[in-house]
């Protein structure tokens, strides 16, 4: 157990402390709690229920940077670029004679699946 005398006498210190605590004024709380409702924005009025939906979306700027990304989006899903594999036809297995066959190795030209099935034909 730690003798130290400073460390006792802050510890009384800290005790009686605790066991008076400050009172703050009814004048200083009311002041406080006068200027927090002064900063708050004033209510706006009800609106219907599109008005409240784009101002919870972010007004009409923030709408057309969400159908812009959206439209982008879809294009890209329906023609993707050059050096991209087209993710819709691998998943559905689209243009491909074998249906039933797993697409998304076509995507990959299956090359990786010709490396493990020869690593187990030497067993």
């Amino acid at each position: 157990m730690d003798k130290d005398k400073a460390d006792q006498s802050l510890d009384a210190l800290f005790d009686a402390a605790r066991a008076a605590p400050p009172k703050v004024p009814d004048a200083l709380m009311a002041a406080v709690v006068a200027d927090a409702a002064a900063q708050m924005p004033a209510p706006r009025g009800g609106g219907s229920l599109v008005q409240r939906a784009l101002a919870a979306l972010g007004g009409l700027p923030a709408l057309g940077g969400m159908v812009t990304a959206t439209c982008v989006g879809f294009w890209l899903g329906l023609a993707p670029p050059e050096g991209l594999p087209d993710v819709g036809e691998a998943i559905w297995a689209l243009g491909t004679e074998n249906t039933t066959e797993l697409a998304m190795v076509d995507v990959y030209d299956g090359g990786w699946i010709s490396g493990i099935e020869e690593g187990f034909e030497d067993e």
